[in-house]
């Protein structure tokens, strides 16, 4: 049971200090992939897991975190694991049984140490929806996760959606989990900014300390550069037919749903689409899975690229193209 493990994982680490990935693989009895989404899933539930790299590297408990796991009930174990699910525990009914298995962890620190972790769990924030996007792997979550907690600057390469990569500064605000994706809320220059993990290039940790309020409330910040984002872009109502088993997969990558209708095993949804090309980009993931009914607009732009696609890749390259 992934509860079980995920308790095991902390008090692993806990006993026995910092350890690599495939020495907690290991020890679990389970591949090293399983550790890394393990280890992702207690940090968006606020246990201050972070990575180490280096030569003797590894993953390890924030300094002083200490606790005793063995009270928590079923329902408090289920809502640890639902901390790794795409949901949230709240929208799986899981938010009380989550916050008690929370309020047992704290309260089994010692009084010195309890204060430093209810603020590092103030720095994570897991969301359902995202900005556009769906889920991708980040290479410099772990590092970017320890100085978030250790509350120091961060100096990044950065490649904005529609501009060339450059170095800045950042004071890190939190984490956010939105939609499977990792965003770092920061500020730069005094004007608050989200960065998309996946789009940093490059990351260094400065021996300074970051410049920012000593309690946030990352959900209000959050919420405020989401609805700033999307007031730029102009969001495109559609319909959408999609097969059944693929509703959950169009569901979360639109803005927003309405009425839905089910026929034949093929769902009809009333959804809202960022802008163009986020509309082309989720019906060109779920290919012959789904069909945009309309507007006649957004079709004729899917009929477009499709048509592009077929052109260029019908005719065999020749062999001095090919290697």
């Amino acid at each position: 049971m992934r509860a079980d493990r995920l308790l095991s994982l902390v008090l692993l680490l806990r006993n026995r200090g910092r350890m690599s990935a495939t020495a907690l693989a290991r020890e679990l009895e389970v591949s090293t992939r399983t550790v890394l989404r393990d280890v992702e899933a207690l940090s968006a539930a606020g246990i201050p897991v972070y990575a180490e790299r280096g030569r003797n590297g590894g993953f390890a408990l924030l300094p002083g975190f200490t606790t005793d796991l063995t009270g928590l009930t079923v329902e408090e174990a289920k809502a640890l694991l639902a901390a790794g699910a795409a949901a949230t525990p709240a929208a799986l009914g899981m938010a009380p049984a989550f916050a008690s298995a929370m309020r047992k962890v704290l309260a089994a620190m010692p009084d010195t140490h309890r204060t430093a972790a209810a603020r590092v769990a103030e720095r994570v924030l897991v969301r359902q929806g995202g900005w556009f996007t769906d889920p991708a792997h980040d290479e410099h979550l772990g590092l970017i996760q320890q100085v978030v907690f250790a509350g120091r600057r961060l100096r990044l390469r950065y490649a904005g959606r529609d501009s060339e990569s450059c170095w800045r500064t950042v004071d890190p605000i939190g984490l956010v989990n939105a939609g499977g994706r990792w965003y770092l809320v920061a500020t730069h220059r005094g004007a608050e900014r989200t960065h998309r993990l996946s789009r940093i290039q490059d990351v260094r940790e400065l021996d300074e300390p970051a410049r920012r309020a000593p309690v946030v409330d990352l959900a209000g910040v959050w919420d405020r550069r989401r609805s700033a984002f999307r007031a730029l872009h102009e969001s495109v109502a559609a319909t959408v037919r999609v097969r059944a088993e693929r509703r959950d997969d169009l569901v979360g990558s639109v803005l927003s749903t309405a009425s839905e209708t089910q026929a034949d095993g093929w769902i009809t949804l009333e959804v809202e689409f960022g802008d163009a090309a986020h509309a082309g980009g989720v019906l060109w993931m779920l290919g012959d899975d789904a069909e945009l009914l309309g507007p006649e607009k957004l079709r004729e732009g899917i009929r477009l690229r499709a048509s592009g696609m077929v052109e260029r890749h019908q005719a065999v390259r020749p062999a001095s193209e090919s290697g």
